[in-house]
């Protein structure tokens, strides 16, 4: 009998410890299900299941075959697979996390634009700020900012993350302009309560030493985007992501600040489970992303082409 076959027959016989189940999941007869599991013992000189007329379980050297077995079905349907994809345009549906802010700014449009290149995709985006686990919740892919922890997972970095520091003509034309980090002491700043220290704003200066700042101000929130209203409002300055604050930078409702100094990067990455083969429609996203974010995304030129 075939080989293959009868792996298969056993696999499923021990999974589903039923003889009957097994012969139903696979549309085979108990009998002709029992040849196979009798021609795979013969073949090999060994009993693999222990069988009684209530209890199925293995034998100690069935064990052992039973996991190899499971690892050579495994590896040739990962094999199939990436053949497949190698040759086959992507399709199928993904299941997509990214943080709320950058996922509507940012994502959101490239999600429309990947799908219209790739008609036999559908995606499905998840977004919020919590930290998910992806095999857990059975996501394919999540796009993360910032320091990532260690994991199994692979990541892939897509593009920077910079800060900058911005405020709306108003607001400097009542307080002044700050010429250097220290100066923000005597400004009202707006601060971001979910960094790590969001009183104490740190810049490089273009000798490429650390200036560490203490920060005050009368409003603190958890969201870019509130902060980022309030300086558009003149409330005051604001230390912001440039995906956040590059609109508003381009359309002259926010300038940035302190030319010559920069904050420490970041990083966007793509983070998803392991695997020997890449799926064509994970693959392609990810290609995707990478090619339109970039190492010079647009935000980031509106931010320094608007520089004050």
């Amino acid at each position: 009998m075939d080989r293959l076959t009868a792996l298969e027959v056993f696999v499923k016989v021990v999974e589903s410890r039923s003889f009957a189940a097994a012969a139903r999941e696979l549309g085979l007869s108990p009998a002709m299900t029992s040849k196979h599991i009798q021609a795979l013992e013969e073949r090999l000189g060994v009993r693999l299941l222990n069988r009684t007329t209530r209890r199925l379980s293995l034998t100690e050297v069935g064990r052992g075959y039973y996991e190899r077995s499971r690892q050579v079905l495994a590896d040739l349907e990962d094999a199939d697979r990436a053949a497949s994809d190698l040759h086959g345009a992507p399709r199928g549906r993904l299941k997509v996390n990214a943080p709320f802010s950058f996922g509507i700014r940012h994502v959101g449009p490239a999600v429309a634009a990947y799908l219209a290149t790739y008609p036999e995709v559908s995606i499905d985006l998840d977004l919020n700020d919590r930290y998910i686990d992806l095999l857990a919740e059975g996501v394919d892919l999540a796009l993360r900012i910032g320091r990532l922890a260690d994991s199994s997972l692979i990541a892939r970095r897509l593009s920077p993350i910079r800060l900058v520091a911005v405020a709306a003509p108003a607001y400097l034309e009542r307080h002044g302009t700050p010429q250097a980090p220290r100066d923000l002491a005597a400004h009202n700043c707006l601060l971001y309560t979910y960094a790590a220290t969001a009183d104490e704003w740190r810049f490089v200066g273009p000798d490429g030493g650390d200036t560490v700042v203490r920060v005050s101000g009368r409003l603190l929130a958890n969201s870019g985007d509130v902060l980022l209203a309030a300086a558009v409002d003149g409330l005051g300055i604001a230390l912001a992501p440039t995906f956040i604050a590059g609109e508003h930078v381009q359309a002259g409702k926010l300038v940035t600040l302190l030319p010559g100094f920069a904050t420490p990067e970041g990083a966007l990455y793509a983070v998803y489970p392991p695997s020997r083969h890449l799926s064509a429609k994970l693959r392609s996203f990810v290609d995707f992303l990478a090619a339109r974010f970039g190492e010079e995304p647009e935000w980031d030129r509106w931010c320094r082409e608007g520089r004050h």
